[in-house]
């Protein structure tokens, strides 16, 4: 509001998950801060069919709705805008990719004029997202760049509102809710269920771990309703992320051959998803392992396992994996991050304390949370296949002694 009093023609913007309720909450606070600082009616006016805030002097504020859109995944609508500066409310509902998206959109209107820094405002409740692992975590730890500041504010950081406020949050019941709105925890998660703590998933994209032999886990969209995943792995490090919409069989196979031979991997250690559709690509590459998630699990230094199956062995051991530090992912696209952190939270067990077989819920129950399926969460768990399933041959070397490669 001072930025636009300021400085006619300078343009920013405010943005929610949902323009609905950036009207009902943020627009409602902007009548009041008006009001309160006695800002003249008559120097801005709200554009309802446009959604912006005009000012008499030139300036403007367009009220974004940053709701992720199936039709507009890159977020392309916004791909024209030009602004000085923004805000982002409520940043825990964001997509990482609208961050970034209008990160490019600001600095580019009268910036050198003003004498004005392309900023972006960020607020929020405290949340195991992008938010956690780019400003909280990097605050905490004494590593938040330069360019980006933290500023952790409580209840009580407000003395006009800090003791009817205090008085409200005190009576939530839920004390997670009351852990992150009231005391501003950002490390609240408390599910027992959970195979694989948030810190180690994050750590996940900047841990150094020795790169090994190379394999390639496939996980194959289910009757081209999902995404093929396919991923490339030195040892336990993914060095390289292929994801492809809507393919068949043919398509798929043509791109697993490319890749197979432009790293030089051989079949023996590529591994796809056999159930359903992706029967016909392990069929059709004859000489790759097939991956049932059902099917019985492994022995383990020739000794039986108390595991449900498969898929719930593979993830038990992706968890240890990933919760020792064992484990790296090399990817630098954000939503392909928040996608990978997201899926993996979900991984949970199930009757963990019965005396049943250890089991993790099932893909259609972790898909009802989502709204998608966990393609790259598979791709990471069909790895540990290759871990559990001992693969040996023989090499000679000079002496004629046998050796495991």
């Amino acid at each position: 509001m001072v930025n636009a009093l300021r400085f006619p023609g300078y343009r920013s913007y405010i943005a929610r998950e949902e323009l609905k309720r950036l009207m009902q909450s943020t627009f409602v606070t902007w009548v009041k801060v008006c009001n309160y600082h006695k800002v003249p009616e008559h120097l801005w006016k709200l554009n309802g069919q446009y959604n912006y805030i005009e000012f008499t002097n030139g300036s403007r504020i367009d009220l974004l709705d940053a709701k992720f859109a199936p039709a507009d995944p890159l977020y392309e609508r916004f791909g024209s805008l030009e602004y000085t500066d923004g805000a982002i409310e409520e940043a825990g509902e964001i997509h990482p990719l609208f961050r970034d998206v209008m990160k490019s959109r600001i600095g580019r209107h009268m910036n050198n004029v003003f004498k004005l820094h392309p900023l972006t405002l960020i607020t929020g409740n405290p949340k195991k997202n992008w938010t956690y692992s780019e400003f909280y975590k990097p605050s905490k730890n004494g590593t938040l760049p330069d360019t980006k500041i933290f500023i952790q504010a409580l209840y009580n950081d407000n003395k006009y509102t800090a003791e009817s406020y205090g008085n409200q949050l005190s009576q939530l019941s839920d004390i997670k809710l009351k852990q992150r709105l009231m005391m501003g925890n950002w490390e609240y998660e408390d599910d027992p269920d959970v195979l694989m703590n948030f810190e180690a998933i994050s750590d996940l994209f900047s841990n150094t771990v020795d790169e090994e032999t190379l394999h390639m886990t496939i996980d194959v969209a289910r009757m081209g309703k999902d995404k093929s995943v396919i991923k490339i792995w030195k040892g336990l490090v993914v060095v390289y992320i292929k994801t492809i919409n809507k393919s068949g069989i043919d398509q798929l196979e043509i791109e697993c051959r490319k890749l197979a031979k432009d790293w030089g991997i051989p079949f023996s250690r590529i591994i796809a998803d056999e159930d359903g559709v992706g029967g016909g690509l392990v069929d059709n590459m004859r000489g790759i392992k097939g991956f049932v998630g059902n099917s019985a699990p492994l022995e383990e230094a020739g000794k039986k396992v108390n595991f449900k199956n498969l898929r719930s062995q593979c993830y038990y051991k992706l968890a240890d994996c990933v919760n020792n530090h064992k484990m790296a992912i090399e990817v630098k696209d954000e939503a392909i991050r928040q996608a990978i952190t997201e899926e993996l939270e979900q991984i949970k067990g199930e009757a963990i304390d019965s005396d049943q077989k250890l089991r993790v819920i099932p893909k259609d129950k972790i898909k009802e949370v989502l709204g998608r399926s966990p393609d790259y969460a598979d791709a990471l768990m069909m790895r540990m296949w290759f871990e559990i399933q001992p693969s040996f041959s023989y090499n000679f070397n000079k002496n004629k002694q046998k050796k495991y490669i």
